[in-house]
């Protein structure tokens, strides 16, 4: 049990100095060495658990994606029930805190993103994107969009925006930021929501 813990650890924190390396360098400049010391363990403890770099990488994408499910999952048991907008706003703003709190998360995005990280080892922007759609089509369906507004055109634009929000937010945390959110929310229900449907920008 006591190594079994210590190996729950050891991971946990490999994890956790990976996200940084990965987010403050990017995958392929981040060592591997540098990122043993910042855990706190030997190379040979970082091998044992990820024999290589894109394991390493794949496990950071794989706890990220984790990460963002519980972030829907937190929403869905919030949100009002069967209201498929209010949920969309919820998940931008409960994912907005998390984005500023949580490396791993954080790593997630930025490992999507990079050009030098091998393509196959996750999926928490795709995950993020079938998510968006997903709960676009329920709203239209239920009748929370606009008459003639198409779902999958909304679906793409709120998942790049969201995407974008993250990104732009590495440089400036005015841009993850609960105002934020809820300016943008304000602007674009309006043009998407069937008529007054009483939904918060602000998050319910």
């Amino acid at each position: 049990m006591v190594k079994q813990e210590r190996a729950v650890r050891t991971r946990k924190a490999l994890l956790g100095a990976a996200a940084d390396g990965f987010s403050r360098e990017g995958y392929a400049p981040a060592s591997l060495l540098d990122i043993s010391r910042q855990a706190g363990v030997t190379s040979g403890a970082l091998h044992f658990h990820f024999p290589t770099k894109a394991a390493l990488a794949s496990a950071v994408m794989a706890a990220a994606a984790q990460r963002l499910r519980e972030v829907v999952q937190r929403c869905e048991t919030r949100t009002r029930s069967g209201d498929a907008l209010q949920l969309l706003v919820d998940v931008g703003h409960e994912l907005t805190l998390a984005m500023r709190e949580d490396a791993v998360l954080r790593a997630g995005f930025d490992l999507d993103g990079d050009p030098g990280c091998p393509r196959g080892i996750g999926e928490v922007s795709s995950f993020l994107g079938r998510w968006i759609s997903t709960t676009l089509d329920r709203a239209d369906r239920a009748g929370e969009l606009r008459q003639g507004l198409p779902a999958d055109q909304v679906a793409r634009a709120v998942f790049a925006c969201t995407v974008g929000f993250q990104m732009l937010g590495r440089r400036d945390p005015a841009w993850v930021s609960r105002r934020m959110q809820t300016r943008f929310w304000a602007l674009v229900l309006p043009q998407i929501a069937a008529g007054h449907r009483g939904l918060d920008a602000a998050g319910s």
